[in-house]
């Protein structure tokens, strides 16, 4: 792609959903193959990295993800998804696998210690807004799920990277087993701790370009512990029989909220958050290695044992205690919730996706969402190169930066925001009282907006948009068609 090319990919936003709404694709898998794509590297096998892998296989895209784990462990919770993303995973093939592993969710119960309901947020008008159902997921299977799409030879394990060395010619990294990989593009999808990050940023440092705002510890206020029960019986839990997820959060009047959410399965994924006194890092004095140790899962477990949950049968009392108990001690783990979003997201040929350059609270239920919003707008831009020149891959990072950095910042506010209802401060109390005396009309308006994102990838057949209200507009969707359309005239004027 030349700079002429870049410059005028501006696009207006389109005036209707008719305007993403075509039946074949801007340029056929041929074509897509035969242009001389870049070489990917992507350092991570989450859901970001999966996901983006994913869409690069179905652009023609030459990928390897090398993980550092040696093997996947099912750990995680839940996560509410589908609505949003329902034209996407209709493209891409997965949205039938996604409805067969997710139980329909129709909104949030907010609990108080006794069960007595605090408030209520019904998400059921999402599939009007939006045209597509919301489902309820265990991350574990959400997670088989997107591993099943990437081709074996394409997914590295036990690739530890220790560094990073990226020129004008290409992109290095080499893992502890003295193993090395070259690309033209370097992805961090390596989460929260990311090691791809930590080597740009020492780069930046040394070049006097990195922001104070990123040369800072990575912080969290609270930690958390997670799980996912064995199949139950419905006999003893009965709202396990319901067509639809019961999804509870408990605001407890101590330290702690927790989470309990039924599985299409007949599992229960919960979680228990503690808040703590005071923000800090693993760099802060406070911050003790022996609080995650292989014992220190156990620890919480212990401390929120006899916390009361829902869904005893004929008012029986439950507790997470229940839960915990028929949950594989090797299934729950202990972690910690971070929160910031880094101001640098890309230099040269590397470039950060998902909690590697933004870390938002899982209260706000937007972080695994946001991750896969950064695939897509990252995949349209890196299918759409026709230049590996680091100069022109950094103008498209820059225009990813542009579309994602404005919409991660409003999940954190939305992240935070959560936060604070299940906090334990004076603000708490406002939000709650905010949340259960709402107006219809404003959370009429909130889910809206909640709806509002629905991308999708510009260079496979785009799907119709069934929603009343149209998608946002999607700036890489829109630029990368004019792309795709202008190589294509391109195209038949050699012919």
């Amino acid at each position: 792609m030349s700079s002429s090319q870049l410059e005028k990919t501006t696009a207006p936003e389109p005036a209707d959903r008719a305007s993403t709404a075509i039946s074949k694709p801007p340029l056929t898998q041929e074509d897509l193959v035969s242009l001389d794509k870049p070489k990917v590297l992507i350092v991570g096998a989450g859901i970001g990295g999966l996901m983006l892998g994913n869409f690069l296989e179905k652009g023609g895209v030459q990928f390897q993800i090398l993980e550092r784990a040696s093997e996947v462990k099912p750990l995680g919770s839940a996560m509410s998804i589908g609505s949003t993303f329902a034209p996407l995973f209709t493209q891409v093939g997965i949205l039938d696998d996604l409805k067969e592993i997710g139980k329909l969710n129709m909104g949030l119960e907010f609990l108080n210690p006794d069960l007595t309901t605090a408030f209520n947020l019904d998400t059921s008008e999402r599939e009007e807004i939006s045209g597509a159902k919301e489902y309820l997921v265990s991350r574990p299977e959400l997670y088989d799920l997107l591993l099943r799409q990437i081709p074996k030879e394409k997914i590295h394990m036990n690739k530890k990277v220790v560094s990073v060395k990226q020129n004008n010619e290409g992109v290095a990294v080499r893992c502890s087993d003295n193993t090395s990989y070259h690309g033209d593009i370097l992805v961090g999808a390596d989460g929260a701790y990311s090691v791809v990050r930590e080597q740009l940023f020492k780069d930046l440092k040394q070049q006097n370009k990195l922001p104070k705002s990123d040369d800072v510890p990575l912080p969290f206020t609270s930690v958390c512990i997670v799980g996912q029960t064995e199949v139950l019986d419905p006999e003893e839990f009965p709202d396990l029989n319901l067509p639809h997820s019961k999804f509870n959060t408990i605001l407890g009047d101590n330290q702690y909220s927790w989470v309990r959410a039924t599985t299409k399965k007949n599992t229960a994924c919960w979680i228990a958050v503690q808040f703590l006194d005071e923000e800090i890092s693993k760099e802060h004095d406070s911050f003790r290695n022996s609080e995650w140790g292989p014992g220190a899962a156990e620890a919480m477990c212990n401390e929120v044992r006899d916390f009361k949950v829902p869904g005893g049968k004929d008012g029986k009392v439950t507790t997470m205690g229940d839960l915990i108990d028929r949950t594989p001690k090797h299934l729950i783990s202990k972690v910690m919730l971070e929160e910031k979003v880094f101001d640098t997201w890309y230099s040269g040929r590397t470039v950060l996706l998902g909690d590697a350059c933004h870390k938002l609270n899982p209260a706000g239920g937007v972080g695994a969402l946001n991750t896969i919003q950064d695939a897509v707008a990252l995949a349209n831009w890196i299918c759409a190169l026709q230049s590996k020149h680091v100069s022109e891959l950094e103008k498209c990072f820059k225009e990813y930066h542009a579309e994602r950095f404005p919409v991660v910042q409003e999940g954190f506010k939305t992240s935070r925001m959560m936060t604070h209802v299940g906090g334990k401060t004076f603000k708490a109390t406002v939000m709650r009282a905010f949340f259960k005396y709402m107006p219809r009309f404003i959370w009429a308006k909130l889910l809206t907006q909640i709806c509002a994102n629905r991308p999708q990838l510009s260079f496979l057949p785009l799907v119709e948009d069934k929603g009343t209200v149209p998608p946002a507009y999607q700036p890489s969707l829109q630029k990368t068609l004019a792309i795709f359309k202008r190589v294509n005239e391109a195209k038949h004027l050699h012919q």
